[in-house]
Formats: C-alpha cells, structure tokens, sequence
C-alpha cells in the first residue's frame, strides 16, 4: 500500500485481486450449467397419465422403472420417475397426480416398485427459482459490460474524461542530481520549480508565471527524465499524459479529454501536466487534402484555448516534448502559450562524462576503469546510449565471470552498442581477409599522415554488424565548426582504403561503398551549403526544401539552373579525385608501413593507436624494453624534447576533450 495515497499499489484500477477474478469465472460456469439443464429437462418430454386405471396398470406390467412420491407445499401429492415405453422401448418421463397417499407406499412396495419419498423446501425451491437466476444473469451482465468497460475505458460513459495520470509522491523519486548532460535545460526548468514553491519572489517584481515550456531535442537526450525531474523537485501535483492518449476512435473525445484535464489541473493549481510526444496532437492544422472532420484538429483547438483563451486561469503549467518541433502548428509556438522552447542537445564529453559516472553507480565498477577515456570516445552518443553502454558493459563482464566491470568491457561495449557485436561466426578467407587488412591499414596510415585529422584509436579486422572492418578515431576535444582543411582531410581519410585496395592488389572492390558515400554528402556539403569551392565562391546552393507532408506543399523546390548544377557536379568530382590522388600518394611514399602494418593486422587482428603510431614512427612494434624512457645518469633534471613525430597520435589513454563524430568504419 503507498502510504502517500493510502491506496493499493496494484496497478491503474486495482483489478488484481484473485477471489474476485474467481467468483466470476464460476459465475459464468454456473449459468452455462444452469442453461443447460434447463434446455436439456424441457427436451425431454414429460407424459401426464391417469391414476385409474393407467398408472395401475404399468404397475402391474412392471413397467416403472423409477418413482418419486412427491408431498407439494399445496398439500396435493403426484408422482413422477421413469417408465419404459412400449413403442420405442426407450424410458420417457411419466407424471400423475395422487388424490390420497393412503396406503400408496405399502402398495408400490408390495409391486417391487423402486421408489422415494421427496418433500418441498420452500426456501430452497425461492432461491432456485427466483434468485439463483437474478443473481446469474446480474453477474454475466457485470462481467460483459461494468468491468469490461472499466477496463478498456474507465468505464462506459467516461470516454470523454482525461487520462493524465497524477505522479505519487515519493514512489521512483527522480530528482536534479539524477540529470545530467543538460546543464542549461535543468537550470531553465530548474527557475520554474523555485518559481513554484515561491511564487512571490518573482510576482513582486511584476513577474508571471509561464504558461508552457516546450522540451526539443534528439530522441534519448533525456527529455522525460528532465520532466521527471520537475516532478520530483517541485512539492504541487505532477500530472503525466501522452499526446497519444487524446484521440481515440470516438469523435470529440481528444477536445473532451483535453477540458477535462485542464479542469482537473485548475482543482489542483498549481500544478504541472507533461504531455510527452505533444507532435501527435499538435501538428499543424488544415491538411487540405480529402475534407472531412479532423479530430486531431479539434483537440489541437481546445488545447490551444485551454492554454490561452478567454478562461485561462493561472497556476497550470504545460511542459511538453518532442523531437519534431518543425511539425508543430504555430499557433501552439506562440508567445502565451509555450513561452519557453528548451534544446536538449547530443551531451559533451564533460556532460557524457557525468552521465556515465550516474550510470556507473548500480555496477560494480573496477577503479582502474577510466570513465573519462569512454566519455572520449563517444562522440554524438546521447543518454540513452550511455545508459544501454553501461548495461553492455555489465552483460559482457558477467558473461565473462569477473566481479567487476573493467575498462576492456566497457570499450568492448562502446563499439558494440555503435557497430554491432563481433561476428566470429563470418569467417574470412586468407584473400579476403588479406583485402580487408589492406583497406583498414590505408585509412590509418593516411589519417595518421594527411595532418588535421583525427588521432586513430583504433583499428580492427574483426567483423561488427556489416562492417568486415573499422578504423577508429578519437577526437581530442568538442568542435562545433569544421574548417576547409579539416574537412579535406576527412576526405582524403575516407579515400585511403580504395587507394590501399588498387595500391597492394591492382584491383578495387565494393568494400568502399560506405566510405565513397560519406566522402560524397561531405564534398557536396562543402560546396552547396557552406561555400568552401574556389570555382562557385561563396554561394549558398542548399535552398533546396524538403516539405515533410504538411497539406502546404508538396513540391521539391530547387532554385539553380540546370548550367550551375553542372558546374556543382563538376566541383564536387574534383574534390573527391583530388581527395583520391592525395591519399594515393601518401600510401605510395609510405608502401613499406602499409605491408608491415597489413602483415600485423592479420597477425593479431586489431591494433591500438599507440601500436599504429609506433608503426609510422619506426616502420615496426617497439618492445617493452626500447618503450621505456632512458634513465637520467645526472642530478640535473632533464630538458624538455618536442616530440619526434608530432603528426602520430597519442596513447589510447591519454586524456583529451572529445569532438565530434568520427568518420563511421568503411564497409571493408
């Protein structure tokens, strides 16, 4: 029982309890039996005869089979039973009334006549005629209409009443130190449960409270869990509903649930009502496609007037999400109505960092595990991709049998959850598997040698999901802006596995078919939309609208003329064999690294990026011994050294900020 409550904690309704469950089930047996017998005793036809002479006489033929002297409460007698006709040969039923019972017993035991003496029971003849009927015919009816209808729409006549469930207090508490990654968002949300709890703080400045606050962001960036968040924090009633819950197959029932939910928030102000996936209801009105009624239109009318009408009462705060605001009708957008848009972004490696340490607390984790070095390493994952990595994490090292979650586990997991799981079972030939060594070698030695790109973290021959391989980066920091160069050497990076395929085998094969794809929307993007082509300038030719089905347009507008699209094409191709011909050149100048580190590849199946960097640096694997620094033989401390190679990347452990999105693996 939730003692906040004083209720049954046993789901909506409470419709768990066993014995009632049973009672009806028995219910129903009973009336098909009782059904039953009734259809089945009026089937069999009962014959009324004479006392004189008939009954007598089938006394005397032995023909009785069975007889009961039945004492009625009229005080009149009959007997029935079972006699065997003469026709059929067959038993049928007899009836005869008895004018005295004088005598009649002696007489049909002296014939041998199997018989027994009945007497009536009042009580019990009522409650079988009367009430055994009522109560079986009330039970099937509760069964087939009350609680049926209570179930799948909280009873017959309240279709119309509101689903918005109110949040118990104290019951899965989800609080601000529960979020993490969305440090603007939860001190904007934050503003509104302090505005809450003291409304006078800002009303004596003139200050009024908002009307709705609209959550935006990517899908797994955390919007629920920050509504959930409010509920805990703010000590007012916290009513939840999905915008899926409105409309249903009645007309007028979304507009009538949507009035019925505001009346029930204006009983409890303040409050707070999450509506999550508000895009079902509020997209934008007037499709103009077929006429007709819209339902979602009228319910996104009354909660429009709800929100900002003629009775809008203060005290009831909307907080919705979504992750498709350009669906959205404008009117819902507007100033007075959802005062507040607040963006939910991708988390940054500090706010990944957070989220993993809050993840990490209900495993068992190792302390060598640096949860900073995953944090790096995940670029573009949002919440709930951390919170599955952490759940991997913990699979793989049970299934291993440790009693903690190490580093190898959650690295292990990280590329699960974004590449798919190792796929041993796919077992390569020596050619292939040679091909597949090649191409992954010239993506690492052209991203360790092109400058400006990424370090390589990692790189592996072992298949995953599609990929028969993947060459890994590890951005050192968050960047929110690409230059030319950087980009160009992305380019050169993608190309560096079909440069290595015709380079080592004089052939090329389909395994570039991901990496072509991705050089092409990164070169075409450089020229159409952010004006990086020395031969259009800096022209914006992205104007091309892509209506998602809105009743408005319908049409792919593209405002360039045939002759520039041309010209388009043309800078594109350029930068992509230009891309080609570089990373062709590097692999060329650098033939011995890539055949020592395609022979290390097929050794020992995936190397790391200090193994890589080694490899460019000194053309081999250095062992432990030549790894380790030189000893100081003076007192002095030593100077300083730049780094011999300040293009290789660092160690796999060395700490950074995190980027962007790497380059995903090469279909190799």
């Amino acid at each position: 029982m939730d003692p906040s409550t004083g209720k049954n904690d046993q789901g909506q309704g409470g419709q768990k309890l066993p014995l009632r469950g049973m009672a009806i089930w028995f219910l129903l047996m009973a009336s098909v039996i009782f059904t039953y017998q009734l259809f089945s005793q009026q089937q069999q036809r009962v014959e009324t005869i004479k006392e004189n002479p008939d009954f007598w006489q089938l006394v005397d033929q032995g023909r009785i089979r069975d007889a009961a002297i039945v004492q009625e409460l009229s005080g009149y007698a009959h007997i029935e039973g079972e006699m065997v006709s003469v026709e059929k040969g067959k038993p049928s039923r007899f009836l005869v009334k008895i004018a005295d019972l004088k005598d009649i017993e002696k007489t049909l035991k002296d014939k041998g006549v199997n018989f027994r003496v009945e007497r009536q029971n009042p009580l019990l003849v009522g409650v079988l005629n009367w009430a055994l009927p009522l109560l079986l015919f009330i039970g099937l009816l509760y069964f087939l209409f009350v609680r049926q209808m209570k179930i799948a729409g909280r009873g017959a006549m309240n279709f119309g009443k509101s689903r918005a469930r109110l949040l118990t207090r104290g019951k899965n508490k989800v609080t601000f130190e529960d979020v993490a990654g969305v440090t603007e968002a939860r001190e904007e949300v934050q503003e509104i449960v302090e505005f809450l709890k003291d409304p006078k703080r800002f009303q004596k400045l003139g200050g009024r409270l908002p009307k709705g606050v609209l959550l935006v962001g990517p899908p797994g960036t955390g919007k629920t869990l920050l509504a959930k968040a409010i509920a805990g924090e703010a000590n007012v009633p916290f009513f939840s509903i999905s915008g899926s819950d409105f409309v249903e197959m009645f007309v007028g029932v979304g507009a009538s649930r949507v009035r019925d939910m505001f009346e029930q928030g204006k009983k409890n102000a303040p409050c707070i009502m999450f509506i999550d996936e508000i895009d079902s209801v509020g997209r934008h009105r007037f499709s103009g496609m077929g006429g007709g009624h819209d339902e979602r239109e009228q319910t996104l009318n009354a909660l429009l007037v709800e929100m900002d009408g003629f009775d809008t009462q203060e005290g009831v705060i909307i907080i919705a999400a979504t992750n498709r605001p350009d669906i959205l009708d404008s009117a819902l957008l507007r100033p007075g109505r959802f005062d507040r848009q607040i963006a939910l972004d991708m988390p940054s490696m500090d706010g990944r960092f957070d989220i993993l340490r809050i993840h990490s607390r209900r495993i068992k984790l190792k302390n060598e595990a640096d949860l900073r070095i995953i944090a790096r390493g995940t670029p573009g994952y949002s919440g709930a991709d951390l919170a599955n990595l952490i759940n991997e994490a913990a699979l793989l090292a049970a299934r291993r049998g440790v009693e903690s979650v190490e580093l190898k586990d959650l690295e292990e997991a990280r590329d699960k959850v974004r590449w798919g799981r190792e796929r041993r079972s796919r077992v390569l030939d020596d050619d292939e598997k040679k091909l597949t060594a090649y191409h992954e070698s010239g993506h690492a030695i052209v991203l360790a040698l092109v400058g400006d790109a990424e370090p390589v973290h990692k790189v592996s021959i072992i298949p995953r999901g599609q990929a028969l391989g993947l060459t890994m980066q590890l951005p050192e920091k968050d960047m929110y802006t690409q230059s030319r160069r950087k980009l160009v050497a992305m380019l050169v990076g993608l190309m560096g596995g079909r440069a290595a395929e015709e380079l080592a085998c004089k052939d090329i094969t389909t395994g570039a078919q991901n990496d072509l794809k991705q050089a092409t929307r990164i070169a075409r993007m450089m020229v159409c939309e952010w004006g990086m082509s020395r031969d259009l300038g800096p022209q914006n030719f992205g104007n091309r609208e892509e209506f998602y089905f809105h009743g408005r347009e319908m049409a792919r507008n593209q405002d360039v003329s045939d002759e520039t699209a041309r010209k388009i094409d043309a800078e594109v191709s350029r930068l992509l064999n230009e891309a080609y011909d570089r990373a062709l050149q590097i692999l060329t100048e650098n033939r011995d690294k890539l055949e020592t580190m395609t022979r290390l590849l097929i050794e020992r199946e995936t190397l790391d990026g200090r193994d890589v960097a080694e490899i460019i640096k000194h053309g081999c694997l250095l062992t432990d011994a030549e790894r380790q620094p030189p000893a100081s033989t003076s007192d002095t401390p030593p100077t300083a050294s730049a780094p011999a190679t300040p293009a290789g990347p660092p160690h796999k452990d060395a700490p950074s900020l995190l980027g962007p999105p790497a380059p995903k693996p090469s279909l190799a």
